[in-house]
């Protein structure tokens, strides 16, 4: 870590879910942040990823951001994801104003999607440097930290929407075979796709399959 450098790194956690938010976290960089043993958060246990994002939020500046699942629907009548993803990960560097960001690549061209971030930011900060790669939440603690708070987060609301659902919903991903169970029991008793509860993504293609198994189903 450069001391005399303001280094952010920036992470997603719910881009691909059909159920839930979407949520980026930027993350300060610290002395002492190597040393809690931070690692990309998929590698961590849930419980440990609660012990170090709270080290983590009570050692330096965090920011985090939410996008719900109405509000991705709503964006993606004129938006990709890349670029909704783009919009997000800017918003958190006007928050922190880095003068060196290392980010998690969304884009199959990380250049392009450096170059796509920096447009999107203030002008005052087109000096800043942007380091954009595959696998930065593994190869930089900070951006490894920031996957682990975005982690948090998103499954922190996860377990809030079901307690307050009172259902198993699974993770919420189309991969999750609970999440899919549950989709098909709300899909059977939604079959007007304007009805379909606001938590879900009603853009995602998994849920356009499930409306149409249902509707074959109701009149075969």
């Amino acid at each position: 870590m450069n001391a005399m450098l303001r280094e952010v790194g920036i992470d997603e956690a719910g881009r691909g879910p059909v159920i839930g938010s979407l949520f980026v976290a930027g993350v300060l960089n610290f002395e002492g942040l190597e040393a809690l043993g931070v690692r990309d958060s998929k590698r961590l246990s849930p419980e440990r990823r609660e012990q170090l994002a709270k080290l983590i939020e009570d050692a330096t500046e965090v920011q985090v951001v939410e996008l719900t699942a109405k509000e991705i629907d709503e964006r993606r009548k004129s938006q990709t994801m890349n670029e909704i993803t783009v919009d997000l990960f800017a918003r958190i560097i006007e928050l922190l104003h880095p003068d060196r960001v290392y980010v998690d690549a969304a884009d199959v061209n990380p250049e392009r999607f450096a170059y796509n971030i920096r447009k999107r930011c203030n002008s005052n900060m087109h000096d800043m440097e942007i380091i954009a790669e595959f696998k930065a939440d593994v190869n930089y603690p900070v951006v490894s930290a920031a996957s682990i708070v975005a982690k948090v987060h998103r499954d922190r609301s996860i377990r809030e929407l079901a307690a307050e659902i009172g259902a198993e919903i699974g993770s919420g991903y189309p991969a999750d075979p609970r999440t899919i169970q549950f989709l098909k029991r709300l899909l059977n008793d939604h079959k007007d796709k304007n009805s379909i509860p606001a938590y879900v993504r009603r853009s995602w293609k998994t849920v356009e399959r499930l409306c149409h198994k249902a509707y074959l189903y109701t009149h075969d």
